[in-house]
C-alpha cells in the first residue's frame, strides 16, 4: 500500500497577501505625499501673499515716516511763525505804548505853548516894531549871519554866559550812561528796563542832545570838533570818524554828528577815565573840551567786581580819571544833577577850575 504524502501545513501570510498589503501601504504613502504637497503648495501661494502684504505695509510705512517728517517739519516752521508774530506784536505793543507817551508829552508841551500864544504874539510885534525902530535909526545895515547852523530854543541866552565856544579844536564829551535819563535815581531804574524808543525820549536826555545841538550852533568859524560819547566805554558817535577832527564849516558833518548822537540810546554805567583816555586818540590835541555829564563815575577803566560801590569809591575814581587829562586844556563842564548827589557838583566845580575852564549849571528851560 503506497505511503500517504504528508499534507503541508496551511500559511496565513501567503506572498500574494504581503504583495495586496504592501500596495495598500504604497497607495496610502502616495496620498498621502500628494496631499501634503497640495498643502504645500497652497502654503506657498499664501506665504507669498502675505510677503506681498507685508511688502504694501512696509511702503505704507515708509510714506507714513515721510509724511509724518513733512507734517513735523511743517508744525516746527508754524511754532516759529507763531513766535515771531508774538514777538512782533509785543514790539508793536511797545512802539506804540511809547508813541502813546511822547503823543502824551508833546500834548501837553503843545497845551502849554497855547497857554502862551497871547504873550508870544504880543512879544514878536513888539520885537517887529524894535526892528523896524533900529532900521529906522540905523545908518548903514550889517552884514548877514555867518554861523552854519542856528539853534532854536526857549532859554534865556544869559543862562550860559559864563560859557564861550573859542577854541580851534572843540572836543565835546557827552555822557551816555543810563543815569542821564532823569535826575531821580528811582524812574531811572525803572526807565532801564524799557524799549530803546522810550530811553531815547527821555526828557533829560532828549535836554543833553539840545545842549549838543546849541554847542554845535556856537561853533567858530573855520574851527574844527568832535563829538565822542561814554558810558562804561568811550567812543565817537561817529564810528567812521573815530579820531579825525570834523570841519565846523560843513554842515554835513555838524549834522552827521547830531543825527549820529540823537540814535545812541542811554546805557550801562560811568567810565570817566576811559572817556579821558580816549581824547589821546585825536591828534593834534584838542584846545577846549565840553564835558556834559550828570555826577561821578561809578567804574573805572574796567568793570568793577561789585555792583554798587559808595561816595568815597566814586570820588576816587573822579580823581583817577583826572590825573590822565592833560594839563593845559581848558575842561568847560555842563553839568545836569542828580539828586541825592551833592558830592559831584562840587568835584566838577573843582574840575573846571583847575583847568581854567567853565563850570555852567543850566535852568530847567535851557536850552
Amino acid at each position: 500500500m503506497p505511503a500517504l504524502k504528508k499534507r503541508r501545513a496551511f500559511e496565513v501570510f501567503t506572498l500574494s497577501f504581503l504583495d495586496c498589503i504592501c500596495c495598500g501601504f504604497g497607495a496610502v504613502v502616495l496620498f498621502y505625499t500628494i496631499v501634503q504637497a497640495h498643502v504645500g503648495a497652497q502654503e506657498i501661494i499664501r506665504i507669498d501673499q502675505l510677503t506681498g502684504e507685508v511688502s504694501k505695509l512696509e511702503e505704507e510705512v515708509k510714506e507714513g515716516t515721510k509724511n509724518l517728517v513733512l507734517l513735523r517739519n511743517t508744525l516746527e516752521k508754524t511754532d516759529e511763525d507763531a513766535d515771531a508774530a508774538r514777538a512782533r506784536a509785543l514790539r508793536v505793543a511797545q512802539e506804540l505804548k511809547v508813541r502813546t507817551e511822547q503823543s502824551s508829552t508833546y500834548e501837553d508841551e503843545s497845551l502849554a505853548r497855547r497857554e502862551h500864544i497871547n504873550q508870544l504874539k504880543a512879544d514878536i510885534k513888539s520885537l517887529e516894531e524894535g526892528i523896524k525902530r533900529l532900521q529906522g535909526g540905523a545908518l548903514d545895515k550889517a552884514p548877514a549871519g555867518d554861523r552854519v547852523k542856528s539853534f532854536r530854543g526857549r532859554g534865556n541866552r544869559k543862562y550860559i554866559s559864563a560859557m564861550q565856544v573859542k577854541g580851534r579844536r572843540i572836543l565835546v564829551l557827552l555822557d551816555t550812561s543810563a543815569s542821564m535819563m532823569d535826575e531821580d535815581i528811582a524812574k531811572v531804574i525803572r526807565m532801564r528796563n524799557q524799549a530803546e524808543p522810550m530811553r531815547r525820549s527821555a526828557l533829560k536826555w532828549r535836554r543833553a542832545l539840545d545842549i549838543v545841538e546849541w554847542l554845535t550852533a556856537q561853533l567858530p568859524d573855520n574851527s574844527k570838533f568832535q563829538v565822542i560819547g561814554f558810558n562804561n566805554k568811550a567812543r565817537f558817535v561817529q564810528a567812521n570818524t573815530a579820531g579825525q577832527w570834523l570841519d565846523s564849516n560843513d554842515p554835513r558833518a555838524i549834522n552827521g554828528a547830531l543825527q549820529a548822537a540823537r540814535s545812541i540810546t542811554p546805557q550801562e554805567g560811568t567810565s570817566l577815565v576811559n572817556a579821558f583816555l580816549a581824547i589821546r586818540q585825536l591828534d593834534p590835541k584838542p584846545d577846549q573840551i565840553i564835558l556834559i555829564t550828570d555826577g561821578l563815575p561809578t567804574q573805572g577803566s574796567v568793570p568793577p567786581a561789585r555792583k554798587f560801590i559808595n561816595g568815597r569809591e566814586r570820588e576816587k575814581l573822579f580823581e583817577d580819571a583826572v590825573n590822565t587829562l592833560e594839563k593845559d586844556t581848558p575842561m568847560d563842564v555842563v553839568m545836569l544833577p542828580m539828586k541825592g548827589d551833592p558830592g559831584s557838583t562840587h568835584a566838577y566845580w573843582r574840575l573846571a577850575r583847575r583847568t581854567s575852564g567853565s563850570f555852567v549849571v543850566p535852568s530847567r528851560d535851557w536850552p
